[in-house]
């Protein structure tokens, strides 16, 4: 009996205009990018931030999302705090900038820069 294996869900969801936003950054990035990265460093005052960076090369733990625009890598070490979650990009009058949508987050600063699992 022949096992068939099912497609392996993304770890993170993203929005079309988070696609279209990387798509635009991509357009953009410097000489030797070959995508960008999302990690959650430690900052702010709820303990993790959502940080978005070009990156040069990818290491070998980060999951890697294909996207239209470009790669969207995931920092290894942050896949477990982000599995699930949905990332958008939403621009108003005031503010622009990735926006997301975390079920494994168990609070939040009250400016909404940082969270904690």
């Amino acid at each position: 009996m022949a096992t068939t294996l099912r497609a392996r869900p993304a770890a993170l969801n993203l929005t079309e205009t988070a696609h279209a936003r990387i798509a635009d950054l991509m357009a953009r990035a410097p000489d030797g990018s070959i995508g960008v990265k999302l990690s959650t460093p430690r900052r702010g005052c709820s303990g993790l931030a959502y940080s978005v960076d070009y990156i040069s090369s990818a290491d070998a733990f980060d999951e890697k999302i294909t996207t239209p625009g470009g790669d969207l890598y995931v920092d290894g070490g942050s896949i477990l705090y982000l599995i699930g979650s949905t990332m958008d990009w939403v621009e108003d009058d005031f503010t622009a900038g990735f926006v997301f949508a975390n079920p494994n987050a168990k609070g939040a600063c009250g400016c909404g820069e940082s969270f904690t699992v």
